[in-house]
C-alpha cells in the first residue's frame, strides 16, 4: 500500500533496547518499507552499529535527540475556575451573581461547559442553562446582563478570586497582561442583552 503522506513521530525510546533516549543524545532512525507501508524505528548508537551493517533500510539519518519542552500551564486553571464557581453557587451569595456569570462564561469557553438553554423567569431575570461536559451536572446561572462600564470591575473581582491578587488586578485595570488567570471577557459578555 504506498502512502502520499503521513507523519512517522519520533520515538521517545530506542526501537531495540527501549531504553529512553536522553537529551541531546544522538539517535539513529531508519525507514523501511513493509507490508503495512513504511515504519520509522529509532535506535541508540549501540543498538545502530548492527542495524547499519546490515544494510536495506529505504531511507537512514541521524539526529540529535531533544527533550520535548513541558506542556504550558494553562494560564486559566479548569480546576480552579469550576472550584470557584461551584463554591459561589453552593454559597448562593447574591453579591457574587456577576463573578459567577464571568466563570461559567469562561468555562464555557473552555468547553467545559455548554449551554444547553435560556429561560426568563417572570421577575424579568435571565437563567442560562448549562451543562458539565464530562459529568452531566446542570448548572443554573443568572445573567446579569453586564453592561461596558461594569465589566472591569468584575474583570478584577474574578482575577482576585482566582488568586491572582492585587497587582494582577492593577495590571489588567491597565490593561497588561497578567501572570495569574486569562481573564479576558468574550465579546458576547460585554454587550447586555435588553
Amino acid at each position: 500500500m504506498a502512502q502520499d503522506w503521513d507523519i512517522k513521530p519520533r520515538s521517545e525510546a530506542c526501537s531495540k533496547c527501549e531504553t529512553p533516549f536522553a537529551d541531546r543524545q544522538i539517535y539513529y532512525s531508519a525507514l523501511v518499507f513493509g507490508q503495512l507501508g513504511y515504519v520509522r524505528a529509532d535506535y541508540c548508537g549501540a543498538c545502530w552499529e548492527p542495524i547499519e551493517k546490515a544494510g536495506a533500510p529505504y531511507s537512514t539519518w541521524k539526529g540529535m535527540y531533544r527533550m520535548p519542552p513541558p506542556k504550558p500551564e494553562d494560564p486559566l486553571k479548569k480546576e480552579t475556575a469550576e472550584a470557584l464557581l461551584r463554591r459561589l453557587i453552593e454559597a448562593d451569595d447574591r453579591a457574587n451573581v456577576n463573578v459567577a456569570y464571568i466563570l461559567a462564561v469562561m468555562l464555557e469557553r473552555k468547553r467545559i461547559l455548554v449551554e444547553r438553554d435560556v429561560h426568563v423567569r417572570d421577575d424579568g431575570a435571565m437563567i442560562r442553562v448549562y451543562e458539565h461536559r464530562q459529568t452531566g451536572e446542570t448548572f443554573l446561572i443568572r445573567d446579569p446582563r453586564l453592561g461596558l462600564d461594569q465589566i472591569e470591575t468584575v474583570q478584577q473581582e474574578v482575577v482576585a478570586m482566582l488568586g491572582g491578587g492585587a497587582e494582577a488586578a492593577a495590571k489588567t485595570a491597565e490593561g497588561e497582561p497578567t501572570d495569574g488567570a486569562d481573564v479576558s471577557i468574550p465579546a458576547e459578555v460585554s454587550t447586555p442583552a435588553q
